[in-house]
């Protein structure tokens, strides 16, 4: 009897938590998963925007899009621009948000206003903050430029979100690109500050105390007692930026397009699917971009996320 009451709760417990985690359920299977499959389904057909009504499940499947998609001139060159840019957007936001944290620590007057302001460019829509950087950057009339050729020597207005290559301290280098990822760390840098602020503050203090009473310098200290106790904070931040900043549109297209030698993939997979009306190409590549980052995220979680700091 106490065995057949004890399997009968079981059950009942069951079914209440089934019941309970139904709506979750049902809102990734038609949020998430059904859009999802909706898009490998295409990835494989001849879909495109005057055809699109007539494709379904049991359509003519074909590897032709993929072909089409990896073959294409532009592609790699896209797939290059877009690891550099989310790699050196990735690194650089969490350097200055190290930065930020680290300076920003200890008790000051002021301290909260100063931490809420550093959260502006990311609380800020992305379409004011980008509308800004292009007034900001304008050849003609923008302050960059402006203070440039007034008080640091430049010969010519620097066209920031135009021009592909400019010299510099004679070397070439990618212009609208470095724009670009100047403003991926000015706006992301903040979601880095938040999470490093937030363990330095449930660090223990005897820990620095202790390092400081034994003669250790700042360098030393930040070395050997503070930077491993960010390993974890730092190595979640990367592969959170490294995902976000990779499947990033937004920013890239509100600044120049994809124009000037900053198409990333994500640029590609919307002029896919909007200049060509091509959703199968469109859907191919986004499914090359997946990929990608599962490689990425395979590598993370195999030799990172499991590692003991």
């Amino acid at each position: 009897m106490t065995a057949t009451r004890g399997r009968t709760l079981r059950e009942q417990e069951a079914r209440a938590g089934l019941v309970l985690i139904s709506p979750t359920l049902v809102i990734t299977l038609v949020v998430v998963l059904l859009p999802m499959a909706w898009a490998v389904m295409l990835a494989f057909q001849d879909a495109r925007l005057i055809n699109i009504r007539y494709t379904g499940i049991f359509g003519g499947y074909t590897l032709e899009n993929f072909g089409y998609v990896l073959a294409e001139p532009g592609f790699w060159s896209a797939l290059v621009t877009t690891l550099v840019y989310t790699v050196a957007g990735t690194f650089l936001s969490i350097v200055t948000g190290l930065a930020a944290a680290l300076a920003l620590r200890g008790r000051f007057r002021g301290r909260t206003l100063v931490r809420a302001s550093i959260l502006l460019p990311y609380v800020a829509p992305v379409v004011a903050a980008a509308f800004v950087w292009e007034i900001m950057l304008n050849p003609q009339y923008g302050v960059a430029n402006v203070l440039g050729t007034r008080f640091l020597g430049w010969d010519d207005p620097i066209a920031f979100l135009s021009q592909a290559q400019g010299e510099f301290l004679g070397v070439r280098v990618p212009v609208a690109l470095l724009t670009v990822i100047a403003f991926e760390v000015w706006r992301y840098f903040p979601f880095a500050f938040l999470f490093i602020l937030a363990r330095l503050q449930a660090m223990p203090a005897y820990l620095d105390e202790a390092a400081l009473v034994d003669g250790a310098t700042p360098s030393q200290r930040f070395r050997h007692v503070t930077l491993p106790q960010l390993w974890r904070v730092i190595a979640l931040l990367s592969v959170l930026r490294f995902v976000f900043t990779f499947n990033k549109f937004d920013d890239v297209y509100l600044l120049t397009g994809g124009g000037a030698g900053t198409e990333v993939v994500s640029v590609r997979v919307f002029n896919l699917l909007t200049a060509r009306g091509d959703i199968g190409a469109s859907a191919a590549q986004a499914l090359v971009l997946a990929a990608v980052l599962v490689v990425f995220l395979t590598v993370y979680l195999r030799f990172f996320a499991g590692a003991e700091r």
